[in-house]
């Protein structure tokens, strides 16, 4: 919005120009939404908590965090406000990446809150029943894939591009959709299965979204996408300004949700952020990368998997408990070694994932 105004003044004042720029514009957002995120976690905390709105902790899970039941948690929606403010703000609004990536985590930011609601407010364990959750989840992600198939405008935006071989390039035509289907649901439960400790699943977001902006930057220019041997997508490099309203609603929400947490993201959250980095990966033609930049989000997934399959077929645990964060925890690691520990791997993982860029 604030760009179309600027574009407007422009014409007046031509200081104005300085705010067309995609890197101030992506700055800018990062910033506002941090300062959203500062200025009204507070008195969202006190909200949730005055409201009663906390934290159910299982009694089998480790002892540790029987401190934690009735911690505010669906503080998510402050990083949802957040992420959609700075992006309403400071991007083109014109641009029919920044609508999808938006409906897209708009929508199932949605879903996580009405299982939030039902779970801590209706008092419904259950919360949404898991068919439904993943009908609407489905339902959403479908509709993602099919306008991005839509609206293509070039065999670049509809093909997978595998790293590291400049030259190896498969042609997905209508298997685009399953595809992207796949990313956005699987990216969103990846995320939310990660998070079960203070600022376990917030950190690797916002390293994640960062990179992905990295992305959705160099994609977006000819000269840059032809230097790199990445693909060009044409208007991809406005997604920047959302990864990067990303990155600062993350950042400001770690500021309160560090260990010891003072509130807990939820569902709200966690779906909506695990579908936007899944969306956006889609966008820059980099699901891939997503995958070994994500690495933290597909162990915690995969150790789930063997869990439930191993106890299933032979009645045994792989696990001391998953998702694995868990496991680690009952083994005597503290909940910041697993914490800190997973940032790093993470860290390591983006930095791999940036050296495609190069590596081709």
């Amino acid at each position: 919005m604030l760009r179309h105004v600027a574009a407007w003044l422009s014409d007046y004042f031509s200081g104005f120009h300085v705010f067309q720029y995609l890197t101030l514009r992506a700055i800018l957002a990062a910033l506002t939404a941090l300062a959203i995120s500062l200025l009204v976690g507070p008195r969202m905390i006190r909200w949730l908590a005055e409201y009663q709105v906390g934290q159910r902790v299982r009694s089998d899970g480790p002892q540790t965090h029987l401190s934690k039941a009735g911690t505010p948690t669906m503080g998510g929606a402050l990083i949802l406000a957040a992420i959609v403010a700075a992006t309403l703000l400071w991007a083109d609004l014109a641009n029919r990446f920044v609508w999808i990536v938006l409906l897209v985590t708009v929508a199932f930011g949605l879903i996580g809150f009405w299982d939030d609601y039902l779970k801590l407010v209706v008092g419904n364990s259950r919360g949404l029943i898991a068919r439904y959750k993943y009908f609407w989840q489905s339902f959403a992600g479908l509709g993602a894939a099919i306008m991005l198939y839509v609206t293509a405008q070039s065999p670049a935006d509809t093909t997978l591009y595998v790293p590291f071989f400049k030259h190896v390039v498969v042609p997905l035509g209508l298997l685009f959709v399953p595809l992207t289907y796949f990313v956005i649901v699987g990216s969103s439960n990846a995320v939310n299965l990660t998070d079960g400790l203070d600022g376990l699943a917030i950190m690797p977001s916002v390293l994640v979204a960062g990179a992905l902006g990295v992305f959705a930057y160099a994609s977006g220019n000819v000269v840059f996408s032809n230097y790199l041997g990445i693909p060009y997508i044409a208007g991809a490099g406005e997604v920047l300004v959302i990864c990067s309203a990303i990155f600062g609603a993350g950042l400001g929400f770690l500021w309160f949700n560090t260990y010891p947490a003072q509130v807990f993201m939820g569902d709200i959250g966690a779906l909506a952020l695990g579908a936007a980095l899944g969306v956006i990966a889609v966008v820059v033609r980099q699901e891939i990368v997503l995958f070994i930049m994500g690495g933290v989000f597909v162990m915690e997934t995969v150790s789930v998997i063997l869990q439930v399959g191993s106890f299933k077929l032979r009645g045994k645990r792989i696990f001391r408990m998953a998702p694995i964060h868990h496991h680690f925890e009952l083994k005597g690691w503290a909940e910041p070694k697993v914490i800190v520990r997973f940032w790093i791997i993470t860290v390591i993982l983006v930095l791999l994932g940036l050296a495609t860029l190069k590596l081709r």
